[in-house]
């Protein structure tokens, strides 16, 4: 057959593969030795529910063997599951995973010495190019009757053709370069399945030749022997207190093909009428794929060690999506299909009790800001679709939720906030928008400033849809500045003063909204603003412009044009000699200007930039 050339996508991970990743080079086994794993986890799978491969004769096992010398290799074999010739095909030759041409054309400099790139891609088998030349696979899946054997060099691409192969399984071949020679040898083997793949619920076996040397050094005999290297236990079902940091931190690296430490585990096993096991880690970075629809669940189900699968969303709530781990229950049925998970009483405890242990974590781990301000950071968002879509645990969540403020840096709660609230403030106070240092310089905030009163900035567009899920926290209502009422209640000592004000721009007042016409929905003198001569806020029963864009950017195209109210400060100087004008052009170029200015303080969009701009040099001609 001739040989046929990689997917474009698979070239450009190959070679940063081998060039940025090969200070670690030595994960290539525990990329192999994984997939070996899951290949024997797949054939007891069908054997255990499968009438037609109960029969089956099933020993599942890895064996790997090398060769020392001028032309070193490694060969690593399964006896699991196989790979016909369109699994070679589709396995070894192409990467089923969207997105990953865009996000390869994205990563520049530092970004391509990612020591994740591998888990990011699911492409771990790739890694043996770090360290061999050439690559040899030979498999035969089980119950078929032809193998077959794909060659490859990592670099012009591979060939499939027949092979002879008795039994089912893999049998992959590494002929070592000068990085990989190294990695013929018993001890280096040992060494690296013990860091790596202790875990493995298989037995892993090493072929090598044991050497006898006499009193003088000399070789007095040579045999070759097999000797288990592993201890063939699943690991989550090892009890908390035999393990060691160390061995949890090794068994999160093979989870996730990565060589980031996680921020922290859970592992908690249920015992009377409802046994199950959990082993759930946090990572430290989010996933590519985390906010897109076609995401990939990393929890694995098992039935009593059995793995049942790996792409089941309904195992946990999509915003635990972050996490990393397994699951293993004792009292589900082998055969278990999603249908039935989805509706199964047993499931949904121990999804429920998993989410209590893990937010029970979370609040542990909330306690240290050092810790919990990164993991905010990567997954806040996720917790803030936990409190709108888990009625269940909406106030655990809200705990757990953290806030940019005007007067503290970095997160805060809500908890601390009531903490800090001045004695006679009612209510808790946000701003929302999509631009943090706008937020900030926002003349939204002017009163709030000068009265001490602290706003929480929520610069996340999810923001919108969210808070307003939370009405109330600890009594107190939570209100937006976006909006036209939230001041009225700081500002009622001076409502006098305010009439008096609005009585004598009456006029100036009207002669700005008739100019203005559909462009607002009212104008109003603004009992927040010191410095601005204007803003702009969203009516109470409107969205917001934040909200707006929302909903048209979920294919609500149709949706009105909703106006919004313009607040002009009755003290600054521009309203004042607007108010001793006649309306004409000056005074209209003024009072657009006055919008305009508003709506580009709240991070909008004006609909007609250069006639902003000739506006606005007109005016400075005449200032200068």
């Amino acid at each position: 057959m001739s040989q046929q050339p990689f997917q474009t996508e698979v070239s450009q991970l190959l070679q940063l593969i081998i060039h940025s990743l090969y200070s670690q080079k030595e994960i290539f086994l525990r990329e192999l030795i994984s997939n070996a794993s899951d290949a024997l986890d797949k054939l007891r799978y069908t054997t255990l529910t499968d009438s037609k491969m109960k029969s089956f004769d099933f020993d599942p096992k890895v064996d790997i063997t090398f060769i020392e010398g001028d032309k070193p290799s490694l060969t690593i074999t399964d006896s699991g599951i196989g790979m016909s010739k369109k699994d070679l095909q589709e396995n070894l030759g192409t990467i089923a995973k969207s997105g990953t041409k865009n996000f390869l054309s994205k990563l520049t400099g530092d970004a391509k010495k990612d020591s994740n790139l591998i888990g990011q891609f699911g492409v771990g088998f790739y890694s043996c190019f770090m360290i061999a030349d050439k690559v040899e696979v030979s498999s035969k899946k089980a119950g078929a009757k032809e193998a077959w054997k794909w060659v490859s060099d990592g670099k012009s691409g591979f060939e499939i053709t027949k092979d002879v192969k008795e039994i089912n399984g893999t049998t992959i071949t590494l002929h070592l370069n000068d990085e990989g020679k190294e990695f013929s040898s018993r001890w280096k083997i040992e060494n690296l399945i013990t860091k790596y793949s202790d875990h493995i619920d298989f037995p892993i076996f090493l072929t090598f030749e044991d050497v006898d040397y006499d009193k003088e050094g000399k070789e007095k005999s040579r045999q070759s022997k097999t000797e288990q290297i592993n201890k063939a236990k699943a690991f989550w079902s090892r009890s908390k207190n035999e393990l060691k940091k160390k061995e949890y931190i090794e068994f999160y690296k093979t989870l996730s093909h990565g060589n980031n430490e996680p921020t922290d585990w859970i592992h908690f096993k249920a015992e009377g009428n409802l046994e199950f096991t959990i082993l759930f880690y946090i990572p430290k970075k989010a996933s590519p794929d985390l906010f897109r629809a076609d995401y990939q669940s990393h929890v694995k189900l098992y039935v009593n060690r059995v793995f049942i699968t790996d792409d089941d969303k309904e195992l946990l709530p999509s915003w635990l999506r972050f996490l990393h781990g397994i699951i293993d229950s004792s009292d589900l049925p082998l055969n278990v299909s999603r249908e039935i998970l989805q509706q199964n009483r047993v499931m949904a405890k121990i999804k429920s009790n998993s989410v209590k242990k893990v937010i029970s974590k979370l609040n542990e781990l909330a306690k240290d800001k050092k810790k919990y301000d990164p993991f905010y950071k990567e997954f806040g968002r996720l917790l803030k679709e936990g409190v709108y879509q888990d009625f269940e645990n909406k106030d655990s969540l809200t705990e757990l939720l953290r806030f940019k403020s005007t007067l503290e840096d970095g997160y805060t709660s809500l908890k601390d906030y009531v903490s800090r609230m001045q004695i006679d403030q009612k209510s808790i106070y946000y701003i929302t928008g999509e631009n943090e240092n706008s937020l900030r310089n926002s003349p939204l905030l002017e009163m709030y400033a000068e009265k001490g009163i602290e706003v929480l900035i929520l610069d996340d567009e999810i923001d919108e849809i969210i808070i307003p899920s939370i009405p109330k926290y600890d009594e107190k209502d939570l209100k937006s500045v976006n909006r036209s009422g939230a001041a009225d209640e700081l500002d009622d000592k001076n409502q006098e003063k305010q009439k008096d004000k609005e009585k004598t721009l009456k006029p100036t007042i009207k002669k700005i909204k008739d100019f203005l016409g559909e462009k607002v929905k009212d104008v109003k003198i603004s009992n927040r603003l010191s410095g601005s001569p204007s803003c702009i806020v969203a009516d109470e029963n409107d969205p917001t412009a934040q909200m707006q864009e929302i909903m048209r950017s979920m294919g609500q195209m149709d949706m009105p044009d909703i106006k919004p109210i313009l607040e002009i400060n009755p003290d600054h100087e521009i309203v004042k000699k607007l108010a001793t004008m006649r309306r004409g052009k000056s005074f209209e170029n003024a009072a657009l200007l006055l919008f305009e200015q508003a709506i580009i303080q709240e991070g909008g969009k004006l609909k007609d930039p250069s006639g902003f701009v000739k506006r606005l040099n007109e005016v400075l001609a005449k200032a200068i």
